[in-house]
């Protein structure tokens, strides 16, 4: 069981792990030990999250949301697989606590009175000023 905040709890048969050999450094600790963990989290199926929330944890996962809908986060960062563990558990916590931030809606506003003016009286000086640089007439 996954505690994200007081009311969301993801159970254990929502989330599954896997682990795997990990890449990089590590010397024999490598190719012996299945370090990585490769943690899937059942979001579609969920009854845990409501659904706006699934809408944005969709949005923020990206790449990592399958066709299923599920949520597969990779981790092998340390040695350590309790470790590694611990560490993708923590993100998927974090990308759902981000989910749960309803996004504030964006009020159009209109540009004040001066402000348009003096916009254009710049622009105006400004076209004044490159109007100057032509060729000088013989006149």
């Amino acid at each position: 069981m996954l505690r994200v905040t007081d009311d969301i709890t993801l159970q254990d048969w929502e989330i599954t792990e896997s682990f795997v050999r990990s890449s990089g450094p590590g010397g024999q600790n490598v190719n012996k030990v299945s370090t990585a963990v490769e943690l899937r989290f059942e979001a579609a199926r969920s009854p845990s999250l409501p659904e706006p929330v699934k809408t944005r944890l969709k949005r923020l996962a990206g790449r990592r949301w399958t066709k299923d809908g599920a949520i597969i986060i990779q981790c092998e960062e340390t040695r350590s697989q309790a470790r590694n563990r611990e560490l993708a558990r923590a993100r998927l916590a974090e990308l759902i606590s981000r989910a749960l931030v309803k996004p504030k809606r964006r009020i159009a506003t209109k540009p004040t009175y001066g402000s348009v003016k003096r916009r254009l009286t710049a622009k105006k000086a400004r076209s004044d000023v490159k109007a100057l640089r032509g060729k000088v007439s013989d006149d």
